[in-house]
């Protein structure tokens, strides 16, 4: 999948995707929101206080016999400013609180929707974009959506009512001077402008080279006992140091065009406010302003700087967050090549599986121009057992892989049960089907959890009269924590045949109609060969078996070998009829074993 191009124009416009998120929790929403009107309009309280203090308490003097009353009112003032500071304190500590749950929430339920989505994409999906450039958009891009959302955008609301309000009382205060420092703004809004839209294409920028350094990391940290091997460690060191260089370079363009928006504004701004405050100090040194009313003004200023200041932060944060909410929305907006039927049909006889190949052309989606699979036609009976050969590349897993619906035929059609497959929803399909791949995936679990993977409502004693049929309670009996016992990431604690036999088991646990066996017995020694076969034989009474085989002494007692070569079906028949050929069969035969 290929990133697309970012469209022009404010943050916003990539932000409010995001609105669906934020829909569940208005409530909050409202909440933080009145919480931080009461904090800023408490906030702004503070300079009129401080405005009567001075000219009350400082600047008049009590009246005669209303000495008592004089004090009483001056310490009514102060009591006041500190009711006003604390109640500011008050609201801001509940909508920090408020703010921060809708961020982590949000974050959560954003992941969640992005990975299921991912979960949905068909493999075509994956030849394009690594899992590591996922991994990145699902932590990285989401923890600073979630900085944005939880703190920047509370910030930046209660900096913009400041900076209004504040405005506002400035207005109020002297509008003579107002009027100087709103022109002097107005003058440098569009260079800021300009600035923060470089901002948010930089942002994108560092977030997809910061990708593309992690996506190269988890390649790497899954095939560590390969680049050990071929002692490729120092060569892999350079390779991640030159992306992570990469990315580091785009982050300090980043930030200095960010630092350098940020100087514009917090400059332009103070010097704005520095000029009107000289204007001011002359007024009140000709008497057209009181001290009081200057020292508001001050304050009101300092808040509107301020303000300003922590706006210009958050625009960066939500540049930042505008890309990475592109990158996000980029998977979330994901569409499977595989399209579901609207209104999918049934699956007839669900506890049988005749399947029929009808006319198969497939060439894959990264490679067009080559055919993988030619006008292949192919009925299989219920309970029959058909083993696929033919030299690598013949197109023996692609046939599985279209069977599971992984991928659409290009020409033709597969039927299940006489219902093309295109008609059936895909949980209905593969709900039918159970396949031991030949690369074994065990979970990061215990040896219980991942045979029950295979059926998860399965009871214990299920998933262990599964393990005894696959030959694995004789291993498991000897860890140490028998079924118990936690198999490692990526079942680093077992041997390669180990994790064939759960793989097998929890393909005999799922007990469906179909079952497709991709070199099962590949992994293991001629001892467990023999074992798993029982299991296998047992596990294929009364169902149909399909079985990729490269060891040809796997398949002699199917019912019928299907020889694939070049994508087309060059022979066919029982393994005694093709021996007694002189075809392809009885050349890979020759070089297998004695004929």
């Amino acid at each position: 999948m290929q990133p697309a191009p970012s469209e022009p124009g404010l943050p916003i416009s990539s932000l409010r995707d995001l609105w669906p998120f934020l829909r569940p929790y208005r409530g909050r929403i409202a909440l933080a929101f009145i919480l931080l009107c009461i904090g800023s309009a408490t906030l702004l309280l503070v300079p009129l206080a401080f405005r009567d203090l001075i000219d009350f308490g400082f600047g008049q003097k009590p009246a005669s016999g209303g000495g008592v009353l004089g004090r009483l009112s001056l310490n009514g003032h102060f009591i006041a400013l500190f009711g006003l500071a604390g109640l500011w304190a008050l609201a801001v500590s509940f909508r920090y609180y408020t703010v921060t749950w809708i961020g982590e929430r949000i974050t959560a339920d954003l992941r969640t929707a992005v990975y299921a989505r991912v979960l949905a994409q068909s493999p075509q999906f994956f030849e394009t974009l690594q899992t590591g450039e996922v991994l990145s958009r699902l932590t990285g891009d989401t923890t600073l959506i979630q900085t944005v959302v939880g703190s920047s955008i509370s910030m930046g609301l209660r900096s913009l009512f400041q900076f209004g309000g504040g405005m506002v009382m400035l207005a109020v205060t002297s509008f003579h001077l107002f009027a100087i420092n709103l022109g002097l703004m107005a003058i440098l809004m569009l260079p800021i402008i300009a600035i923060g839209r470089k901002v948010k294409k930089l942002s994108r920028e560092s977030q997809d080279k910061i990708a593309d350094a992690s996506a190269l990391a988890g390649e790497i940290l899954n095939a560590v006992p390969t680049v050990q091997a071929y002692t490729q460690e120092r060569n892999e060191i350079r390779r991640f140091s030159d992306r992570a260089e990469i990315s580091f370079m785009a982050a300090i363009r980043r930030t200095r065009v960010r630092a350098t928006l940020t100087v514009l504004i917090i400059t332009a701004v103070m010097g704005s406010i520095v000029f009107v405050l000289w204007i001011g100090a002359n007024q009140v040194h000709d008497g057209a302003m009181t001290g009081g009313q200057l020292a508001s003004f001050v304050l009101y200023a300092i808040l509107v700087a301020g303000g300003v200041g922590t706006m210009a932060e958050v625009w960066g944060d939500v540049m930042r967050a505008a890309g990475a909410t592109e990158r996000l929305l980029e998977l979330l907006h994901a569409k499977s090549a595989i399209v579901e039927s609207i209104k999918p049909q049934t699956l007839p006889h669900a506890g049988r599986a005749e399947i029929q190949f009808d006319n198969v052309s497939f060439c894959y989606p990264s490679r067009p121009e080559t055919i993988t699979l030619d006008d292949i036609t192919l009925d299989i009976a219920h309970g029959e057992s058909v083993a696929l050969v033919g030299p690598s590349g013949a197109g023996k897993t692609t046939l599985f892989q279209l069977l599971l619906r992984f991928y659409d035929v290009s020409r033709g059609d597969i039927r299940f049960n006489g219902q093309s497959i295109r008609q059936l929803s895909l949980l209905d399909l593969r709900d039918k089907i159970a396949i031991v791949p030949q690369d074994a995936v065990i979970f990061s679990t215990n040896a219980l959890e991942n045979i029950r993977y295979g059926r998860p409502g399965a009871s214990d004693e299920e998933v262990m009269l599964a393990a005894r049929s696959a030959q694995v309670e004789e291993f498991i009996s000897r860890l140490p924590d028998g079924y118990h016992t936690f198999l490692g990431e990526r079942g680093t604690r077992l041997s390669g045949g180990q994790r064939q036999r759960i793989a097998i088991a929890r393909a005999i646990l799922k007990n469906a109609p179909l079952l497709l066996l991709d070199e099962a017995t590949s992994a293991l020694d001629a001892e467990s060969e023999i074992l798993v076969q029982q299991g296998l034989n047992a596990a294929m009474q009364g169902r149909t078996t399909l079985i990729i085989a490269h060891r040809l002494a796997t398949v002699r007692k199917v019912n019928r070998i299907i020889v694939l070569e070049h994508g087309r079906i060059v022979e066919t028949g029982s393994p005694e009829d093709l021996r007694n050929q002189s075809g392809l069969y009885a050349r890979l035969a020759s070089l297998q074993f004695e004929v």
